[in-house]
């Protein structure tokens, strides 16, 4: 569905910001990319958005190349899920979401009936219809992060881009972000996530790409990349991949551990 191929960008010549990015999103992949701050990991999220221009290499959306999509053709094919932040305007969780089917309408027309309901039925996947009416700018940052999900559903593109999707989040809404992701990978979306949690790799992802300076370190399964060297490479400080045992039956999953020098 998504296919980045030696993408390159820079703001200057002599400094370039991404090199040679090579990456492949399928129907039911959740790809999270990893990365220490400052790596161009949100400016590769621009490129595949259109926002930036890339400088060289190619993008393609289902085989047609980026630059030759329509801009309403593009928010038809692909959802962008930003960090969770504050609007100008007062408006109402349920006035958030339905701006998703902005892609579907002529320029000047209203939202149909059809659209509200895609709307509402994009809150009820996510089980936050009852929200409906409260202020966005009033929520917790999970209740606000599950808007804007909701947002993209009812955009009913079946690429996801989302940049920070549990940024903020205590530990039971990021329990509850991954459990959402993994459901709408499950239903065919294909989502590619940013995180600063290599764990979430593990729990919610079938595909890992470490970023660093702009070049890609490693991708593959994250079982297969997400490890002791990659990590400790990656964010140049020592981490520990450890297996932990999760419950009577024995049940073993990775976690990553930053370990404290003395």
């Amino acid at each position: 569905m998504l296919e980045v191929r030696d993408v390159s960008f820079y703001y200057r010549p002599d400094r370039p910001i991404l090199r040679d990015i090579s990456l492949e999103l399928r129907s039911g992949d959740i790809l999270c990319l990893l990365g220490p701050n400052g790596t161009g990991k949100t400016t590769l999220l621009r490129c595949i958005l259109s926002l930036n221009k890339i400088k060289g290499g190619s993008i393609a959306l289902e085989g047609q190349e980026l630059s030759k999509v329509s801009a309403k053709k593009r928010a038809e094919m692909m959802a962008y899920v930003p960090q969770a932040s504050s609007v100008t305007f007062p408006y109402e969780a349920g006035e958030i979401v339905l701006m998703g089917r902005v892609a579907h309408l002529a320029l000047g027309s209203r939202p149909t009936e059809k659209d509200r309901r895609r709307a509402e039925e994009a809150m009820d996947k996510l089980e936050i219809s009852h929200l409906s009416r409260y202020q966005f700018n009033e929520m917790s940052g999970g209740e606000k992060q599950m808007v804007l999900v909701a947002r993209a559903v009812a955009q009913q593109a079946r690429i996801l881009i989302m940049d920070e999707p549990t940024a903020n989040l205590d530990y039971c809404n990021q329990v509850k972000m991954l459990k959402v992701i993994k459901v709408l990978a499950e239903q065919g979306y294909a989502i590619l996530m940013t995180s600063h949690f290599p764990d979430h790799a593990f729990l919610a992802c079938s595909k890992a790409v470490l970023m660093r300076d702009g070049v890609i370190m490693a991708q593959g399964m994250p079982e297969e990349v997400v490890t002791t060297e990659n990590l400790t490479a990656l964010y140049s400080t020592p981490v520990c991949v450890a297996e932990a045992k999760l419950d009577s039956k024995d049940t073993v999953t990775k976690v990553c551990i930053p370990v404290m020098n003395n």
